[in-house]
């Protein structure tokens, strides 16, 4: 591991300075699409992040595959704890370096409500579907969420979120929906992919915690499944350093496993904080930046040093090939895929087999992939079985 990589920053070491000038301030926000009076006691980050708490979309994350199927196993992370973590990841950073916490919490809380059942094998198989239909991507599904399809409020559909925060839910997109948003949304959170400008520090921090947590937790639920081993992670320098530092101050450990490798991951997980944290300041300063619309038009600032980015694109290669791509990972991976390309062909063909809401639809493909979309594991499993009369999983 390069030295840089090594150089945990102070948490509380302030001699950078907070960056709260660069902050995104709820006072000042660009407001929502269907205008509200502000709330009595709530900013509206704060507000947001109720409302997403809230939300039908939110609760269904209990239920949803982050790497193993919610029905695999009692302990193993879904979408919802992986968006809890996140969210802590995120708000220790944000608060060290001065950045909205609530913003952050909100981004982070939200990023995956999009997500489909089993994972990003669901996403694969819905968005082959939807090839010829302007295919399937789950960033821009989450901002279709929060958008138009919760439906709790009586003046309007969606969530109403603020315009920081729909930012920071669409992670990515592609040029052509970029070019669709722009226009039924001119200037708005699609304006971004088509300047090539930067979205706000806290929704480039929450890129980051969505890294540095699935990171972390694909290791435990790995090594927890037994698909991947101690001995296999070792050849990992990322995680070997931790592992020997925690050895080294702790030697009885050895005969305590569980414990040795969550001291480890532990570690890991705070000196990459702490080196986002140094790394940002080192950015921001060097970029000259002193405004929010200034750090807007610099390239991306909330980042790793180059030591620990190199150290960390290792271990997600390792994670690919031997945990994304086990065998027994990839035999599920592809059962998930036929329930979802099933019920793709059953509901184009009876479109009367889905609530009212998404049968009359104008626009039936894209209804279909929505409702898929928001299914849970076993809320599809269940449907496949009750049309294609079929038990896969």
């Amino acid at each position: 591991m390069q030295a840089e990589s090594l150089a945990c920053a102070d948490p509380n070491d302030r001699a950078a300075g907070p960056l709260r000038a660069l902050a995104c301030d709820p006072a000042h926000s660009r407001g929502r699409r269907f205008a509200e009076p502000p709330a009595p006691t709530r900013n509206a980050y704060q507000r947001d992040r109720d409302r997403i708490v809230h939300s039908t979309a939110f609760r269904r994350l209990v239920y949803k595959t982050q790497v193993f199927l919610n029905h695999e196993g009692d302990l193993f992370r879904t979408r919802l704890t992986h968006s809890l973590e996140v969210a802590q990841l995120g708000r220790s950073i944000a608060r060290a370096l001065g950045l909205n916490e609530d913003l952050v919490e909100a981004i982070a809380l939200a990023h995956d409500l999009g997500h489909t059942p089993f994972g990003h094998a669901g996403q694969d198989a819905l968005n082959a579907c939807m090839a010829e239909h302007g295919g399937f991507e789950h960033n821009l599904q989450s901002l279709r969420v929060v958008d138009w399809l919760e439906e709790r409020y009586p003046a309007f559909d969606g969530l109403n979120l603020s315009f920081e925060t729909r930012e920071g839910v669409l992670k990515h997109c592609s040029l052509a929906n970029a070019q669709h948003l722009e226009r039924t949304e001119p200037g708005g959170v699609g304006r971004r992919f088509l300047d090539r400008t930067q979205p706000s520090l806290e929704a480039q921090l929450c890129n980051l915690a969505d890294a540095i947590a699935y990171n972390a937790h694909d290791i435990d639920d790995g090594v927890r499944s037994g698909l991947i081993t101690l001995e296999q992670l070792l050849e990992v320098e990322l995680f070997a350093h931790y592992h020997q530092q925690t050895l080294a101050e702790h030697p009885l450990l050895f005969e305590k496993p569980r414990r040795l490798l969550y001291e480890t991951i532990r570690r890991m997980l705070s000196d990459q904080v702490y080196d986002v944290i140094h790394t940002t300041r080192q950015a921001v300063a060097k970029a000259g930046v002193h405004s929010l619309d200034e750090a807007r038009l610099a390239g991306p600032l909330v980042a790793f040093s180059a030591g620990m980015k190199s150290s960390s694109s290792e271990l997600q290669k390792f994670l690919h090939g031997q945990l994304y791509r086990h065998p027994q990972v990839m035999h599920t991976t592809g059962q998930a895929q036929q329930v979802v390309n099933a019920l793709f062909l059953a509901y184009v063909a009876q479109p009367s087999e889905m609530p009212a809401g998404f049968a009359t639809s104008a626009d039936l493909q894209r209804s279909v992939a929505d409702y898929i979309a928001g299914m849970t594991d076993r809320f599809a499993l269940r449907e496949h079985e009750r049309l294609t009369g079929c038990k896969l999983l």
